[in-house]
């Protein structure tokens, strides 16, 4: 079963230390960041897909509210507040909840549970079907062809057209990296650059500015390193 990738906003290092707190022990969600202002969330929201944020209203500079209403609606939100009166403007946003400080354990995991029941219900069994299969059909030569997941080493960006590289041979298919991003699955797979998605178990060796996958090195770009990094330390 796939993680939840998750981002905590929060200007009070506190209220993020026991948000995370709480978030350490649901086993289905990926804490990807803490954030204590809306740019450092934007920068995170720009390189990787997040599915449920929690966010404080009250904040200065650019408002919990303000932030919701700048970003996908399809990237859900609990929001959390020490202001009750708040409450009326972040259920407009549809929010999946509203938490008021101090927030308990059984609270969050309450809004939680309440995402995960409107997040399956929201997944079309098409999807669905996808994410639990071993494999991927691409178009090549005006036919589908099966690709196992297990036997992708890195797949890289060319224009309009995509290379996925395996053992035994190279696939160039007409689509692009944003796309093929989408049908891999989250666990196996991590976007290092915006021209390549690795697979995770096969890299051979890494350093901060790149990795070896079948004595191939493949450049991790600034953008995404932070991410990168933090992802490959979690195998330490």
């Amino acid at each position: 079963m796939s993680k939840i990738n998750c981002l905590a906003i929060d200007d009070e290092p506190i209220a993020l230390e026991i948000i995370s707190g709480h978030l350490s022990k649901i086993d289905r969600l990926h804490l990807v960041a803490t954030c204590t202002n809306a740019t450092e969330a934007f920068n995170h929201l720009s390189t990787q897909q997040i599915d449920l944020i929690f966010l404080d209203i009250n904040m200065p500079g650019v408002t919990g509210i303000a932030f919701a209403k700048a970003i996908n609606p399809q990237t859900k939100i609990v929001f959390t507040t020490a202001y009750r009166e708040y409450a009326i403007d972040g259920f407009d946003l549809q929010a999946v909840d509203y938490l008021l400080k101090p927030i308990s354990f059984p609270r969050l995991l309450k809004a939680v549970e309440i995402y995960l029941k409107l997040h399956q219900n929201t997944i079309p069994t098409s999807e669905k079907a996808l994410h639990e299969a071993e494999f991927i059909f691409v178009k090549m030569d005006r036919q589908m062809v099966k690709i196992s997941f297990d036997s992708i080493l890195y797949v890289e960006s060319l224009s309009d057209y995509i290379q996925i590289y395996t053992l035994e041979k190279t696939y160039v298919v007409r689509e692009k990296i944003s796309s093929i991003e989408k049908k891999l699955p989250k666990g196996k797979f991590l976007r290092i650059h915006r021209s390549f998605i690795i697979a995770l178990a096969k890299i051979e060796s890494y350093t901060h500015e790149q990795l070896v996958i079948n004595a191939n090195s493949i450049p991790i770009s600034r953008s995404y390193r932070d991410m990168v990094l933090q992802k490959l330390g979690e195998f330490h």
